[in-house]
């Protein structure tokens, strides 16, 4: 369900969503190494309480987009999790759909983290978005326990898994994780719902 055995060409046509958010996510890392601009980029998009506690509400969004400046380990992270796993959702659930999961969790993640951090706390990365992937995915397990053993079997240590290590791990925004992935899963809940997926497939 989760290997990528497409050519290049296939998984662009196929999952353009997907494609279109790793192409984002690796483009504005990629500026961020430019001297002068690259600093000028995170800095005008970084999640920083304060300053949006002073009026930078674009700050909820942007960071999604943003990884560490000058680090590459925290964005081929998310973005592994975004190339394997989000395909599948994309494709069950559909394009607007899934951009919908992807960025409702995400801004959800970053506004938990606004209202639940201290005012010098500072954020950036997808993972927010990734874990609401996730959730969704949970939500999709909820509905298909009987029916489809072998996604409870990959999703549900791997929420767990990605939970647990955020607590142990340093520089780590659980509360975007765990905002993310509620959000998910609330969405998925209704997107899923074995009634509402009938209704797809009779459009």
């Amino acid at each position: 369900m989760f290997s990528r055995t497409e050519s290049f060409s296939q998984y662009i046509r196929l999952y353009p969503v997907v494609t279109v958010l790793l192409a984002l996510n690796i483009i504005i890392h990629l500026v961020t190494f430019i001297p002068f601009i690259g600093d000028e980029v995170f800095y005008a998009g970084v999640g920083y309480n304060l300053w949006i506690s002073e009026g930078d509400w674009w700050r909820l969004v942007t960071p999604m987009f943003l990884h560490e400046n000058g680090g590459i380990t925290h964005l081929l992270f998310n973005m592994f999790s975004l190339f394997v796993f989000g395909p599948e959702l994309e494709r069950i659930a559909g394009k607007a759909r899934f951009l919908t999961i992807y960025l409702l969790a995400g801004i959800f993640g970053n506004i938990a983290t606004y209202f639940l951090q201290p005012l010098g706390y500072v954020s950036v990365g997808a993972s927010g978005a990734i874990f609401g992937i996730f959730g969704a995915f949970g939500a999709l397990v909820y509905y298909t326990k009987h029916i489809l053993p072998q996604l409870r079997q990959i999703i549900l240590p791997i929420i767990a898994i990605g939970v647990i290590m955020g607590f142990f791990q340093p520089n780590i925004n659980v509360t975007a994780h765990i905002a993310g992935l509620i959000v998910g899963f609330l969405i998925g809940l209704s997107y899923f719902h074995p009634k509402r997926i009938i209704s797809w497939k009779k459009r």
